[in-house]
């Protein structure tokens, strides 16, 4: 049985830390050197997880300090297959790397991970200022033992085939990148919650850079109140609990 709620926390910017009921760290697009929007007294956080999840390799969602933290936790990694040939190079075991590619499920502790599709064309940006590894982003769906499935968007455009996604997984939450210029805007966010039919909905990508002017209070304004859709801020190092599902719940 379960022992504890998921929980879900923003660490700014893109970057979330999920905890599962038993205990298990998943982080998503964990930025750790010189974030500016991650606060110092969260940093140690990164010291310990269980599972990373890395939808792209620009430098707000991924850097090199990842590599030593990796390779010293022992975490299992899923990431597009450039970024895990990469990850191999740099040193990560090939054991920690979970082989898998968009469209694909597989277990992992105590959860079901899904690669899904993303549209935002990516690169790895190195320390000496160069870029290495083109690669087409990914999304995540993890289904936790609870109930709760949770859909990491990643950067992204909203795309027709997240009306699939609802239908195949019934996403419980959604993290939706909504600043506009790289990704959805609130008006493209509003439609992709739409689609996705998830109850609850965590904007991210907004607001940290002038360019990304979309606003958490837009994307509400763009979703009409028979949607049924609840838009929760969250500030860096905010904690929510996620429900899980009525059918879940004993």
């Amino acid at each position: 049985m379960p022992q504890a709620p998921t929980q879900l926390q923003f660490l700014g910017h893109a970057s979330f830390r999920l905890t599962t009921p038993e205990g298990r760290i998943v982080l998503i697009d964990p930025w750790l050197n010189h974030n500016p929007f991650l606060p110092e007294a969260l940093r140690p956080l990164f010291d310990a997880a269980d599972l990373v999840l890395q939808t792209h390799g620009h430098g707000d969602h991924f850097d090199a300090e990842l590599l030593a933290r990796l390779t010293r936790t022992g975490a299992r990694v899923a990431a597009p297959a450039p970024m895990r040939l990469y990850l191999g190079r740099q040193g990560v075991p090939a054991e920690q790397l979970e082989p898998m590619n968009v469209g694909g499920s597989v277990p992992v502790h105590e959860l079901e991970l899904t690669m899904t599709r993303a549209h935002h064309p990516a690169h790895i940006d190195l320390p000496d200022g160069g870029t290495d590894c083109p690669h087409e982003s990914v999304g995540f769906v993890v289904r936790c033992s609870d109930g709760v499935v949770l859909y990491a968007a990643g950067d992204t455009a909203v795309f027709g085939d997240m009306r699939l996604l609802a239908e195949l997984y019934q996403p419980t939450v959604a993290l939706l990148p909504t600043g506009g210029r790289y990704t959805m805007g609130p008006r493209e966010a509003a439609y992709a919650a739409r689609l996705l039919g998830a109850p609850l909905v965590v904007p991210f990508h907004y607001g940290t850079y002038p360019s990304l002017t979309g606003t958490p209070e837009q994307l509400r304004a763009a979703l009409p109140p028979e949607a049924g859709i609840t838009v929760q801020v969250l500030q860096a190092g905010e904690t929510l609990r996620l429900p899980a599902p009525a059918s879940a719940q004993v």
